[in-house]
């Protein structure tokens, strides 16, 4: 289905471009996008090393298999064709849990360690599992409890009430992560979609590298959870622990002191709330560093190992996301985007759909920047607190880019057979926005 769609977009963007006069702008486009991709591929080396080594850290400290095993009950239900051991089980809750906090950059290093993991279950090499579907349909419509990117923007733009979307975005993810997982689920079951047989050297050999690589994970944590930390190990997490929340403290008392924009004193409420936008990141790695620590792990060994997976996913990706930012940058350069939104804004009207909200639906799903940039635009120009305002905000916050996540996640594990992953995330996608102007409009 992506060949097909793909395909759509090139030569839509020239046909388009030719009949509107901006084909100059789409070749441009062609070129820009491509050397946007590589850019893009370039500065994501250096989060992929580091936070797959942070994963390295909880993996050989045994948390995973901890995590795992308190949420297998809901995992092995929705991915029954996952063992609930698997490290890939583990690697989707933690993907899923930095999505909900809005850990982004976290939360991409999970996902694509999840996918390497699913691939070593994968009986069909270069052929998305239901698995692989349903966990992209879930990542790109992932139940968002902390919306912080969006909070930031309403704040820098003079919201009375920057947090007023943590119910809407709340209420519009849950219902798009419900309808991802039940669409996907009918989706598979579809003949249309029906994966390819599998050879039988492949499944052999696929189930021998899933058993080796499980008993190692095994054997690495029984090596590194045996026995109790001395006195002395204690002493030293406590006086890390310690330290940590007092420099947080003090860090939180210096920033109350301190004047905002307009010249007036920030204040411990303005404080606390610059803390809950700015400090997620660095208490996570810090949580993850003292974790390690009590479980007698090599740090800076388990960090400089999986920074060395994390390059190779980074250079894997490219190919694949220059092909679809390219195709995402002359579809909006031919101006077809713009021609859909005139088009079909009078039927959008009709089910009460604000026309004024049509451009930050489709350009949500293309770009992540492009719907950030248009959501800001669309807030400058309605106003922040307004009812366009609330849902562009709660939009934001509640869809994925889902072309780039398609392309980031399946290039790093080489699939080209999306089989139904492509439409479940458009179902989803589709179920958040249509949330997000119904909640609203309830809401506000």
């Amino acid at each position: 289905m992506m060949n097909a769609i793909w395909i759509a977009m090139i030569f839509g963007a020239i046909i388009c471009g030719a009949l509107t006069g901006n084909l100059d702008a789409v070749s441009k486009a062609s070129v820009d996008s491509a050397k946007s991709a590589v850019e893009l591929s370039l500065g994501l080396i250096g989060v992929m090393a580091f936070w797959l080594g942070m994963m390295q850290i909880l993996q050989k400290g045994g948390l995973l298999k901890v995590i795992a095993r308190v949420l297998r009950p809901i995992m092995s239900r929705i991915f029954p064709e996952v063992p609930p051991e698997h490290p890939a089980m583990s690697m989707m809750i933690l993907n899923m849990t930095s999505n909900m906090l809005g850990l982004a950059n976290a939360a991409t290093p999970f996902g694509l360690k999840a996918m390497m993991e699913l691939d070593k279950l994968n009986k069909n090499k270069g052929e998305a599992t239901n698995a692989m579907a349903l966990f992209l349909a879930i990542n790109t419509s992932s139940v968002s409890l902390l919306p912080t990117t969006v909070i930031a923007l309403r704040a820098s733009m003079g919201s009375t009430a920057p947090a007023s979307i943590f119910f809407t975005t709340l209420v519009a993810t849950t219902l798009s992560t419900l309808s991802a997982i039940l669409i996907s689920t009918f989706l598979s079951k579809l003949k249309f979609f029906k994966p390819g047989a599998p050879s039988i050297d492949q499944s052999k050999g696929l189930e021998i590298s899933a058993e080796v690589d499980t008993t190692s994970a095994e054997k690495i944590i029984d090596d590194t959870t045996d026995g109790k930390a001395s006195g002395l190990l204690k002493l030293t997490i406590t006086l890390l622990a310690v330290g940590l929340a007092c420099s947080l403290g003090y860090a939180l008392f210096l920033k109350a002191g301190t004047a905002d924009e307009s010249g007036q004193i920030i204040g411990m409420i303005g404080s606390l709330k610059s803390a809950i936008n700015d400090w997620p990141l660095l208490i996570l790695i810090a949580v993850i560093l003292l974790f390690g620590v009590g479980k007698r792990v090599d740090v800076y060994d388990a960090v400089a190992t999986g920074g060395k997976e994390g390059f190779q996913v980074a250079v894997k990706i490219i190919p694949f996301l220059v092909a679809i930012l390219v195709a995402v940058g002359m579809l909006r350069a031919s101006g077809a985007i713009d021609l859909f939104v005139n088009y079909v804004s009078p039927v959008m009207n009709y089910f009460g759909v604000p026309s004024e909200v049509l451009p930050m639906a489709l350009i949500r799903t293309l770009s992540g920047s492009g719907g950030y940039a248009v959501a800001a635009d669309i807030m400058k120009q309605y106003g922040v607190d307004s009812l366009i305002g609330q849902i562009v905000s709660t939009m934001q916050g509640s869809t994925e880019t889902t072309f780039y996540v398609i392309a980031v996640y399946f290039g790093s594990i080489q699939i080209r057979k999306s089989r139904h992953t492509l439409a479940a995330c458009l179902f989803a996608d589709t179920v958040g926005i249509i949330s997000s102007i119904w909640i609203c409009k309830l809401v506000f």
